[in-house]
This record gives C-alpha cells, sequence and structure tokens, in this order.
C-alpha cells in the first residue's frame, strides 16, 4: 500500500526530500478559522530553542578564505552529532523538531475533543489510533488479509492486471505513478501522467552496479523478512526473495536514473493517445485502467519514460504468476508496515533507516504519528497550526523581502552582458508573471468525505489514501487550481513550480535561522533572502528555464544565448564535481546542478537587495563582524549539518541538492563580495577567479 500514485514531477524544494517514493499572493488576513468549537492553545515553554547565529559560534582559530565551513560551523558540528532518531542533525532538522513540537500539542488537543468535526476530528482520530500501540498489537497483520487473500488468488496474466487496477483505484499502487500534473504544453489545464516505479530502492544503480551488491543483498534479506512475518514459511520466503529482487532488478534495467529524472524534465512528458498506449502495452490495456480509476478516456495522457511500461506489459505475458504474487505480498505488506504491530515496524525500521541510512534508533511513536498525519492529511493539521504559530507580522515582512529581492533579480538581468536583448527580453517577462506565496493558503482543502474513526490506525490511514489519490484523479481534464500548496505550512522547507512559475515559503521555515522580524537586516538577507533569490532562480536554472512566463514547456532562447548558459553552467557542474566528502565520497555536479545554479542565483540577489536595504544605515552589531561578514555567516549557518555516513552515501546517489558542507562554500567563493568581506587573497579556496569563477545570473 506504499504510497506512489501523483508523479510529483516538479517542485523544485530548497532542502532535500525525505520520500523515498512520491511542490497568488496570499491576502494580509488572519488564516481562516479552523473546525471544531475549541479553541487551540499553545506552550511556548515546550518548545525547543531556536538554532541562531552567534559570533561566539565561530572558530576564529580557522581562516574563513580557507576553511569557511570550519570557520563559520565547525564549533556545532563537533557540538551537535546526529540524534540517534535521525540521519542529519542541523538548521533544518532544528527547526523541524520545533514545528513538530507544536503539532504535537494540537494534535493532542485535538485527540481528546469528542465533540471535534471537520480537520480537528480528522487529526484527533488519526493521532489517537496511532497513539493507541496495544490496539495496533493485537490487530498485527489482520487489516491485510482480505488484500493477501485476493493476492494469492492471482493466476494469469489477465487477472493480474485486473488486481493492478482495482488495488490502484484504492489508492494502492506499487508499480508506478499515477496523477494528475499540469500539461507542459498548457499548464493551465490538468492532465494525467503515468511514471515509472515498482521499485524498493532509492535507485536503479542499486540493482546494476556491483558497487551497490550489499545493499542489494540486504534488500533480498528484508524482503524474505517481511514475506516471512506475512505468514509465508522461511524457506518459501527466501525463494520469493530472490523472485522478487530478480522482478525489480528487471524494472531497475529500464528505469531513468536519478540524475536523468533531475537534470532532462522533458522525460516526464510523452504524450500519447489511449490507443497508442495499449498497442506499446499490449497485456497492460490503458483504456481499462482510466474507466476503473473512474477517470474519463482522456484526449490524450502523458506515459513518461514508455520502456519501463512497455517491460512492465512483457513482464505481464512472460513472469510466472508466481514471482507477481511475491512481489504484490511484499510490496503490500512493506508498505503497509509503519502502521502494523512491532514486527513489522522493527523491520521496516531496520532496513530502511538503519542498514540504508544509518539511523541508530527508531523514532519515538509520536514523531512517527505525526509524519503519517502530515503524510495523508497535512493541510489539515497546517490549518491547526497557522492559527498558533505563524504572527501576521511575519507575513507581512516576508511580502517586503520578496519585493526587494524580485527588484534585484530584475535589475541582475537586466545587467547581464552574456544574453541577447530578445532571449533577455524574455526572462524579464518570466519576472514579471513570478506568483509568491506565503505562509499558507488563501484556501483550504475541502476535506469533506474523508471518514476517519478511532477504531484502526491502518484503517484511517488506508481511507485518507484513498481519499487522496481520488481527489487527485478529480483534477484531471480540469483548469488547474493555482490556489492550491504543494506543501503544508508546518513543513520547514520552500520550493518553486515550473509550471505555475510560483514561488512558495510555507510558515515553519519563516523562523530563526531562516527568517526573524527582529534580527539584523543582514541575518535575514543572509537566511530567508537567500532562499527567497534561491527559489526564483529555480525559474531560471538548468530545468526551470525551459519553462517559459506561464508555466507551458517552451524554448525562449536564442541558439547563442543557450549555448552561453550552458556553458557557463558545465563551470558550476566542474566545481562541484571537484568536492569530495571527508570519506571519500565525490559530489555529482550534473545530479546538484539545479540546486547550484539556485544557490548561486539566490545568494548574490539576496546580498544586492540586502545592500540597498541598508544603505546609509550604520553598520555596527557591537560583535566585532561587518554587515557583509554577518550575511555570509547566516547563509553558512543555514548549511550547518552533520550526517551519518549511510544517510550521506545515500544522498550522494539520489539527492539532487550538494551535502551542505558544500552549499555553504560553492556559492559565496563565486562572490567578490564574500573575498572582499573577508579580505581573501587569490589562491585561497574561497576566492575562485578568472576562468573558475562561475558567473550565471
Amino acid at each position: 500500500m506504499t504510497v506512489r500514485n501523483t508523479p510529483k514531477i516538479l517542485f523544485l524544494s530548497l532542502a532535500v526530500a525525505a520520500a523515498l517514493a512520491a511542490c497568488k499572493k496570499s491576502d494580509e488576513a488572519a488564516a481562516p478559522a479552523a473546525d471544531g468549537p475549541k479553541a487551540l492553545t499553545l506552550d511556548e515553554s515546550k518548545l525547543p530553542p531556536f538554532n541562531q547565529f552567534k559570533a561566539s559560534d565561530l572558530d576564529t582559530s580557522k581562516n574563513a578564505c580557507t576553511d569557511f565551513t570550519g570557520y563559520a560551523n565547525s564549533k556545532f558540528l563537533a557540538a551537535n552529532p546526529v540524534p540517534g532518531d535521525r540521519t542529519s542533525w542541523g538548521a533544518f532538522e532544528m527547526l523541524d523538531e520545533r514545528s513538530n513540537a507544536v503539532q504535537r500539542q494540537l494534535a493532542e488537543q485535538a485527540a481528546a475533543d469528542a465533540d471535534a468535526t471537520g480537520v480537528e476530528k480528522i487529526v484527533g482520530d488519526l493521532w489517537a489510533t496511532g497513539m493507541d500501540e496495544a490496539k495496533i498489537e493485537a490487530q498485527g497483520i489482520e487489516p491485510l488479509k482480505a488484500e493477501l487473500t485476493a493476492i494469492d488468488a492471482l493466476a494469469d496474466k489477465d487477472a493480474i492486471a485486473e488486481y493492478l487496477r482495482t488495488s490502484a483505484a484504492k489508492g494502492q499502487n506499487d508499480l508506478f505513478g499515477f496523477g494528475a500534473e499540469a500539461d507542459f504544453k498548457n499548464s493551465s489545464m490538468n492532465m494525467a501522467y503515468a511514471s515509472q516505479g515498482g521499485l524498493g530502492l532509492p535507485d536503479p544503480e542499486y540493482y546494476t552496479k556491483a558497487e551497490n551488491k550489499e545493499k542489494l543483498e540486504a534488500y533480498r534479506e528484508h524482503v524474505a523478512k517481511v514475506l516471512e512475518l506475512s505468514g509465508v514459511a522461511a524457506a518459501d520466503a527466501a525463494k520469493q526473495a530472490d523472485d522478487v529482487v530478480a522482478f525489480e532488478t528487471r524494472l531497475a534495467k529500464v528505469s531513468k536514473t536519478s540524475e536523468e529524472l533531475s537534470r532532462d524534465v522533458s522525460l516526464y512528458y510523452n504524450p500519447v493517445t489511449l490507443a497508442d498506449a495499449d498497442k506499446l502495452t499490449p497485456n497492460f490495456s490503458w483504456t481499462k485502467f482510466f474507466d476503473s480509476q473512474g477517470v474519463a478516456a482522456p484526449e490524450k495522457f502523458s506515459l513518461a519514460i514508455p520502456a519501463f511500461h512497455e517491460e512492465v506489459s512483457k513482464m505481464l505475458g512472460d513472469t510466472d504468476p508466481a514471482a507477481w504474487r511475491a512481489y504484490l505480498r511484499f510490496h503490500t505488506v512493506d508498505g503497509a508496515s509503519p502502521y502494523l504491530s512491532s514486527a513489522f515496524v522493527n523491520e521496516h525500521f531496520d532496513f530502511y533507516s538503519k542498514t540504508m541510512r544509518g539511523q541508530k534508533e527508531i523514532k519515538p511513536r509520536w514523531k512517527r504519528v505525526l509524519a503519517t498525519i502530515n503524510g495523508q492529511a497535512g493541510e489539515a493539521l497546517g490549518q491547526l497550526y497557522v492559527k498558533v504559530a505563524f504572527p501576521p507580522e511575519s507575513k507581512a515582512k516576508m511580502e517586503t523581502l520578496v519585493g526587494n529581492l524580485s527588484t534585484a533579480l530584475k535589475a541582475r538581468i537586466e545587467k547581464l552582458d552574456w544574453m541577447g536583448d530578445e532571449t533577455k527580453k524574455k526572462a524579464l517577462e518570466k519576472w514579471a508573471a513570478f506568483t509568491p506565496k506565503i505562509g499558507y493558503p488563501d484556501k483550504w482543502r475541502d476535506w469533506a468525505g474523508l471518514a476517519t474513526a478511532r477504531d484502526s490506525y491502518i484503517g484511517n490511514v488506508l481511507a485518507a489514501n484513498e481519499f487522496n489519490y481520488k481527489w487527485n484523479l478529480g483534477k484531471i481534464g480540469k483548469p488547474v487550481d493555482k490556489t492550491e500548496w504543494g506543501m503544508p505550512p508546518q513543513m520547514v522547507n520552500a520550493y518553486y513550480n515550473p509550471l505555475q512559475n510560483e514561488i512558495v515559503f510555507p510558515a515553519a521555515i519563516l523562523q530563526p535561522p531562516f527568517f526573524d522580524p527582529n534580527a539584523p537586516e543582514e541575518m535575514n538577507y543572509g537566511g530567508i533572502g537567500a532562499v527567497i533569490g534561491h527559489e526564483m532562480t529555480h525559474g531560471y536554472d538548468d530545468q526551470g528555464s525551459r519553462f517559459g512566463p506561464s508555466g507551458n514547456f517552451e524554448n525562449w532562447w536564442s541558439e547563442a544565448d543557450a549555448k552561453g548558459f550552458a556553458e557557463r553552467t558545465g563551470k558550476l557542474v566542474a566545481q562541484f564535481d571537484g568536492y569530495t566528502t571527508d570519506a571519500g565520497g565525490k559530489v555529482n555536479g550534473k545530479l546538484t546542478l539545479g540546486e547550484n545554479i539556485a544557490d548561486l542565483g539566490g545568494l548574490a540577489t539576496a546580498y544586492d537587495a540586502m545592500k540597498t536595504a541598508t544603505a546609509g544605515k550604520p553598520d555596527d552589531n557591537g560583535d566585532g563582524l561587518t554587515r557583509d561578514q554577518r550575511f555570509f555567516l547566516n547563509w553558512a549557518t543555514v548549511w550547518r549539518r552533520n550526517f551519518t555516513p549511510e544517510e550521506l552515501v545515500v544522498r550522494l546517489k539520489t539527492d539532487p541538492h550538494a551535502p551542505a558542507n558544500f552549499r555553504a562554500i560553492g556559492a559565496p567563493s563565486n562572490l567578490p563580495a564574500f573575498a572582499a568581506a573577508f579580505s581573501c587573497k587569490a589562491g585561497d579556496p574561497m576566492l575562485r577567479d578568472g576562468d573558475k569563477q562561475v558567473v550565471i545570473w
């Protein structure tokens, strides 16, 4: 029952996405009232402190020009190892802990309200059933018995294809992604997208490269253990695990890697008719699939990565139904494991978190339940969150910052000496069409129709999963609702959506060290200002730049300017290819290119905006630092972060963001303003000059 339905193609976020499988300007009004008869309260004394930059954080035995990360963050990193229930620890995670502490209070209050309705009832029911460990233990695997019986009965390709349709209609599609997204060529309308999926490991290369053999064998053992827990005899479970790994390896060989998907967004767009799709996959009828999902037959839909779907069709015809049964049984149980009894929970943690990512301890139940609520009803909880945790003055200040960053970005585009007039005109048209969203949605999502109760945790999860899937499918063939958000307000993150040309800043990131209404201006510009600039620059990174002002996928570049852009971005690829972790891991400059472009443009734009906003104002904060130094030091504070060794390995293979310590130095080393601020000299690592300096936006 893994949630892999919606493609979730294009949201380019600031922080790393945690999921392995599955982004209008607000009026200056108070957040819409949450449903429920009782007022919500927040006990600030129960919240962890903010992580803010202080001059005392600096390691003055190090030189900012040779080891800026060490100078700014080494004392923090040494004093803040990764907690046992995390795989990374830094500014994002510390703010996430604070957000979780707020959410916990709200969920507890919602669960305690016997008369709750609307979003409070949904949150309260998920919380209460998720925290009822005794009932979950007593139920064991019983909630999945009917599904497993249906899988056991699959005897031929037609029965398997029918099962794939019926299970997908309940929001339980492990084999491929399917859902609504804006049409690349007409971004005001939603269309259906089908994408690759079906793998239990983070990237196809885990199945195909010898360097990953150890992890693949660990996965095989995990598959066998899950099958055994589900009721399969040990010897049979081992044989079936071999079948599952062979099954997924075959899929992996026709799947695109993380790097390929990150660096060629056109791979997601392959519009076809149902008739053409049916010809490509004769053993899997897309005509029947659309009908089974309750979606009207479209004129076209995007069958992304067609070779993947062609292979699935072949496997329906030539793979033993027993292998299909093993595959479907495993993924059904594995996807449900976090919501079942402790034996399943612990096995899921041992492989995905401990073995794969180096997490030493499982998160406490309350954090895991909150993660479930955020995954299944995030905006419902967000509706409660903004009532107690997002002051109006933060929104007003953010609107000013966004306006100042926008002005600075326009000036930078206008001054570009490598871009011709026609391309520059188009770039400015796109700039003028940016839509910012701050804090929370203007219009909350309607949750009417989602029925939750207090009798079963996984029952509530399955109900929410199906509800969300059908809600998403209901968009197909309809105009895009531009008031929708791709992240809930309580998420510590931000994103740019090229299909709507919008930049979005959830409420939870609008706190220190990113944003503090009472901090010196340079601190906010070095924090959230650089984030704002980062998201704006995503509109002009190597993939965002392939979309026009309205969000349509189009080429607005002259041939000469496209060549000049590629030359500059190629230098940034080379810069990050040159970074190596302490353990010898290599950063992938191509995989991380989009985020590195956004960091470079965002930080440069934020610096320009900061200089304009502080012009003529005294520069004396009593800490012995200049305004420019504090600006760059708060940028580094955002990127103070420790990782477990295993987590770092996974990220180097799959994450389009470079490790945090390289983000702290990558962009500023290209900015003359940084070198001036810290008196760096030629030859210092933090002064990239001549042909080594990267200048793009």
